[in-house]
């Protein structure tokens, strides 16, 4: 039991690592097609390039980073894990869970990089990438 419950707080550890790295990034700006975290991203830019800084590869879009990790239920969520919104069976935006109820995005051009409460829109998918 102990060995298991060493292996979960490093997984925690592990996430939050994670979304200590994005956090630092807030701010910054919103580019479409963009991949650098400094000069601007756009949203599946911005998740793919956190999780590269870890060594884990990502697919490029929003839609495509569905296919990434495991799918969990929204009760199951935890800092780090990948929420989708979209409509119709296509994500169209992908942003990353902080805790607390909220992700850090690229949201839009005039916005840039933002924290927002998860439920801004109805979540389509959560994936966690971090076991």
């Amino acid at each position: 039991k102990k060995i298991a419950e060493e292996a979960e707080a490093k997984r925690l550890a592990k996430r939050q690592e994670v979304v200590n790295f994005a956090l630092q990034f807030e701010g910054n700006p919103y580019v479409w097609g963009g991949n650098d975290l400094n000069t601007g991203v756009d949203c599946s830019g911005f998740t793919q390039q956190v999780y590269l800084n870890f060594g884990i590869r990502l697919n490029r879009t929003a839609d495509d980073q569905r296919l990434n990790g495991r799918q969990v239920s929204v009760s199951e969520i935890k800092p780090g894990d990948l929420v989708f919104y979209g409509s119709g069976g296509y994500a169209g935006h992908v942003g990353l869970y902080i805790g607390d109820g909220k992700i850090i995005h690229a949201s839009t051009p005039a916005t840039g990089i933002i924290i927002s409460n998860m439920n801004y829109r109805t979540p389509m998918q959560i994936n966690r990438i971090v076991e």
